[in-house]
């Protein structure tokens, strides 16, 4: 929670001097002022997911026009991107297609039963009794049969194949909590890029009109003969630069807004600008060596690289298969009905069997074996891979703490240092409308206040974003909940 003081400090900083005086000014398309959103400015975000046609392909400009400003809260901007990501939807169907595949792992454990009716007819030339010419006669046949039949031992293959559609569907599972997590990060990543580029163009503004305030000054004494015209071209030079700066930080801004949008893959003619104050957005109650190991228990892609182990295991199990037995029992019952071209039945017979098969390719050249192998090879890759992503999960966590301490540090050191700047200011002003001070003083407390105000607003967006990685980097928090997988 911020104080009252850092909450004015703040509104001073971050909104100093709305009242621009260049031309440039009135074309800043930002909504900068930190207070929180109400329900009427920020509607429902059902608007904002994407097309439904994903070959949407605009051919007019005013497919692409821009037709409305929508600010958005951080919390509605993560939402966004979950709806509308398509890796995240790609990755959904996925799971859905490996639960289908488990379901058909699940039926080979389940008998099998098998039926066949078949019809033909035939001409029979053979000699009647007591008549030496031969007679064709046109008979029929209705041949039936219906058979249970049971693997009861397929090498472990069965077994293998379950075993190893059930870790891709936990497989699936975790990719889907890892491409939820890089969403969330990204969008994150995104929406305070854009709150920083805000900042810039309002400290850029606030710079103009301090700089107008310092011409203003210098024509004044120049006009009373206690200036010269060295001073105010000086200042014209100075609002000239600061004009410049404010050119840069609105194309800045444009860029950002229009990076949050892609990657929330919002409609063509929406465009988004960021609704929530720049503040400190939590604290991180753990110290590194918890981080850490909250991170190896947490992340998905390492427990990703264990279960593609486990199925490459599977995997192996499925080749040696192949050089194993099998058991089969059967069960069939059989008719045969024989008829003549009148119909009339001439014979019937039935039976039943009942048995066991045992296969077993004693000798297939080695590839069993082989493919075996190739399946060893990879469980030793995955456990490679799985030490070089525990070190970078650690780099990665050290790096984004280690940031995040010196942010937060810097916050209150920039704090003080904006207060001091603007004190600076006002006496460096004082003296310079008085005689008593130089043009020179009053430029460069100006310079020292832009960059203490930017220095401020950086330390608060740089600690954000770092506890935003590190957030990335542990997973799973700040609910410690996974993603719904849905």
């Amino acid at each position: 929670m911020y104080s009252k003081k850092r909450s004015s400090l703040l509104l001073t900083t971050y909104l100093l001097l709305s009242c621009v005086t260049p031309s440039q000014a009135q074309d800043v398309e930002t909504n900068t002022s930190p207070q929180n959103p109400s329900s009427a400015q920020v509607q429902s975000t059902d608007k904002f997911n994407s097309s439904g046609n994903p070959l949407l392909f605009p051919t007019k400009t005013q497919e692409v026009e821009i037709e409305e400003q929508q600010p958005v809260t951080l919390n509605q901007a993560i939402e966004i991107a979950l709806n509308n990501n398509k890796d995240l939807e790609v990755a959904r169907l996925q799971l859905d297609r490996s639960r289908d595949s488990l379901n058909a792992s699940l039926a080979t454990q389940l008998p099998t039963l098998n039926g066949q009716l078949e019809f033909n007819q035939r001409g029979d030339d053979s000699p009647s009794p007591g008549n030496e010419d031969s007679i064709m006669r046109d008979r029929s046949l209705l041949l039936g049969q219906i058979e249970l039949s049971y693997n009861v031992y397929d090498g472990g293959r069965r077994n293998a194949n379950i075993a190893r559609s059930s870790r891709e569907v936990y497989l699936n599972q975790l990719e889907v909590e890892r491409i939820s997590e890089d969403v969330r990060f990204r969008a994150t990543n995104a929406y305070y890029e854009l709150q920083n580029a805000d900042a810039q163009v309002a400290i850029a503004q606030a710079a103009i009109e301090d700089f107008s305030q310092t011409l203003r000054d210098a024509q004044l004494l120049e006009q009373a003969g206690l200036g010269t015209r060295f001073d105010v071209l000086q200042a014209e030079v100075d609002l000239a630069n600061a004009n410049q700066a404010l050119t840069r930080a609105i194309a800045e801004q444009r860029n950002a807004r229009r990076n949050l949008a892609q990657v929330l893959s919002v409609g063509q003619n929406v465009e988004l600008t960021a609704a929530d104050e720049i503040q400190e957005n939590g604290q991180w109650p753990y110290d590194l060596e918890q981080s850490i190991v909250m991170a190896y228990k947490n992340r998905a892609e390492l427990q990703q690289l264990l279960v593609q182990r486990e199925i490459n295991e599977q995997d192996r199990e499925i080749a040696l298969a192949a050089t194993r037995p099998t058991v089969n029992l059967f069960a069939n019952y059989n008719f045969t009905n024989t008829f003549t071209d009148t119909f009339d039945s001439t014979g019937y017979a039935n039976g039943y069997n009942v048995g066991a098969r045992l296969n077993w390719e004693i000798f297939d050249g080695g590839e069993a074996s082989a493919r075996a192998d190739v399946e060893t090879r990879n469980i030793e890759i995955d456990e490679t891979n799985f030490a070089k992503q525990r070190d970078e999960i650690r780099l990665n966590i050290e790096t984004a703490y280690n940031n995040m301490i010196a942010n937060k540090e810097n916050i209150s050191t920039t704090e003080t240092a904006v207060t001091t700047a603007v004190e600076s200011l006002r006496l460096a002003r004082l003296r310079f409308q008085a005689g008593v001070g130089t043009q020179t003083d009053v430029i460069n407390a100006q310079r020292s206040l832009t960059e203490a105000r930017g220095n401020f607003l950086q330390a608060i967006i740089g600690y954000n974003q770092s506890l935003n990685e590190l957030q990335r980097a542990v997973s799973n928090l700040p609910d410690n909940k996974l993603f719904e997988v849905r």
